[in-house]
């Protein structure tokens, strides 16, 4: 059957080997999820992922995951990595993990969606370590005063932390931004969240977040090739 990824399953096998290789660098000894990134794919993108192995897809925007979900029936976990609009939470029930916290206004309508469901909305905090302006995210210093906030609400469980590098970041900042957000985590367990996830590292960068304790990587373009926006 013609294929319009001829060299995913290579690919998938050649980031699992990276994976585990970088693992065993960083000395953290954690479980790595590879989350395959399929904005702007269609759902043959879907479909020759899952013939390669993968069972976590990651979509950025609600109505087309929702799309894809509604063509694809394999028993994939779906991830919401971007971010997510007020009037758009109820969708959070057709996913897997959101992993884009970023403020505590967005908090609320998740957590209000959490507790008119029969168990919390599985979220991870995203921070901006960085403070950039073009990204969401809380900045490490509220990261303590947040941990409180969102610990009064039964309708949320934060998992852990997502942070998104800076494009073009070297080695150095790169470490800096992903040990920031490992700390963040800390921060959110010593509140008392079950966070015990780390969701960082993308196609350009995932060797050295999972040296720096990584548990999720979404990689897309490496993978599927360059997207359209």
């Amino acid at each position: 059957m013609p294929t319009l990824f001829p060299e995913l399953g290579e690919r998938v096998a050649e980031v699992t080997r990276s994976i585990a290789a970088a693992v065993a660098r960083g000395g953290h000894g954690q479980t790595v999820s590879l989350v395959a990134v399929t904005k702007a794919h269609g759902c043959d993108a879907l479909r020759e992922a899952w013939a390669a192995g993968i069972t976590d897809i990651g979509e950025n925007r609600v109505q087309e995951a929702l799309g894809k979900m509604a063509e694809f029936d394999e028993p994939v976990r779906w991830h919401l990595i971007g971010h997510l609009q007020r009037n758009k939470v109820r969708a959070l029930d057709r996913f897997f993990l959101f992993h884009a916290l970023d403020s505590l206004r967005l908090a609320d309508a998740v957590n209000e969606v959490g507790c008119g469901r029969s168990k919390p909305v599985d979220v991870l905090v995203q921070v901006n370590p960085g403070r950039e302006e073009t990204k969401g995210g809380f900045h490490t210093g509220e990261l303590q005063v947040t941990s409180e906030r969102l610990a009064s609400m039964p309708g949320i469980r934060v998992l852990g932390v997502m942070t998104i590098a800076r494009l073009g970041a070297g080695e150095s900042e790169l470490r800096s931004t992903f040990a920031a957000a490992r700390a963040s985590r800390h921060i959110l367990a010593e509140a008392g969240h079950p966070a015990t996830e780390l969701s960082m590292g993308m196609s350009s960068d995932y060797e050295v977040a999972v040296e720096e304790g990584a548990t999720l990587v979404r990689i897309g373009s490496y993978l599927f090739g360059a997207r359209d926006q």
